[in-house]
């Protein structure tokens, strides 16, 4: 583990942190704005945000704040998520309650709820903050479900394994640092940058084919894109901007010359980092 700071949203023991302990010390933050604010004061030296989950899709929030913040992606990470019902000693889930945990965490348990129908879920802010009010209150109606991980650091049993509807629920994670002050991650463990992305977002004036010529830019130089989605501008009403993921570093000659192509009609052009993978 490296002494880099990271700020990350979030209890111990959150999924997040988990992130986080790949890069360096965790550095626990109450909400994505303020997680933002540790890096752009300094007060750590990089970030890790959710993004997407492969079940409940992207985080629209974080790729907002990306926008609001000098911040630059300099890598990703997956995390596999692993929900565990967490619970006090003696607790089952036969004479629980409530269940507590984050609505996205619920919401990828509904069979579980479905076959316990005793059991009532509970929207809390944090999947790691559900398990340390469980340990906290001492109630044993009240279970949590939350990683292994939090179970450990707050001293909970594992009442069950694999909760989740589906197996494959992973979650994509962006570590920023800040855009003047960059940090290294070169002496990272399990950083990887064989197989780069470049992260960009735009915005096209309001007119037939705009954005079919903007893909066209890409696509004629063969050139791979692995995300397009589209969110909302807030600067002016029914305007969106394009987040768009490609393989490859912005300075490529096809992707710099994409860049180029496109910053001729597109109203907005950034590039967010262009970035490797840090493996678990």
């Amino acid at each position: 583990m490296t002494n880099l700071k990271i700020a990350y949203q979030g209890e111990p023991g959150a999924y997040s942190e988990i992130a986080a302990l790949r890069l360096g010390q965790p550095l626990p933050c109450n909400s994505f704005e303020e997680v933002f604010s540790a890096v752009e004061n300094r007060r750590a030296d990089m970030a890790v945000l959710p993004m997407e989950n492969s079940l409940g899709g992207s985080i629209h929030q974080n790729y907002d704040l990306l926008l609001q913040h000098p911040v630059v992606i300099k890598a990703e990470t997956f995390v596999k998520v692993e929900h565990c019902l967490l619970g006090l000693e003696g607790s089952s889930p036969e004479t629980a309650q409530r269940v507590l945990s984050h609505p996205q965490a619920l919401a990828q348990c509904r069979n579980f709820f479905a076959t316990h129908p005793n059991l009532t879920a509970e929207a809390a802010y944090d999947t790691a903050g559900s398990a340390k009010m469980i340990a906290s209150e001492q109630d044993p109606t009240k279970l949590a479900i939350a990683s292994q991980r939090a179970g450990e650091l707050y001293g909970l049993e594992i009442l069950q394994r694999n909760l989740a509807d589906e197996e494959w629920n992973i979650t994509r994670f962006f570590c920023i640092t800040h855009a003047q002050h960059p940090e290294s991650l070169e002496q990272t463990a399990g950083y990887d940058t064989s197989r780069q992305k470049t992260t960009i977002v735009f915005t096209l004036p309001n007119e037939q084919g705009s954005l079919f010529k903007a893909l066209a830019t890409m696509a004629l130089r063969n050139i791979d894109l692995t995300k397009i989605e589209s969110r909302p501008f807030r600067k002016k009403a029914f305007e969106y901007l394009f987040h768009v993921d490609i393989l490859g570093h912005c300075d490529d000659p096809a992707i710099s010359h994409a860049l180029s192509h496109l910053r001729e009609f597109a109203t907005m052009v950034k590039v967010l980092g262009s970035y490797g993978v840090v493996n678990a």
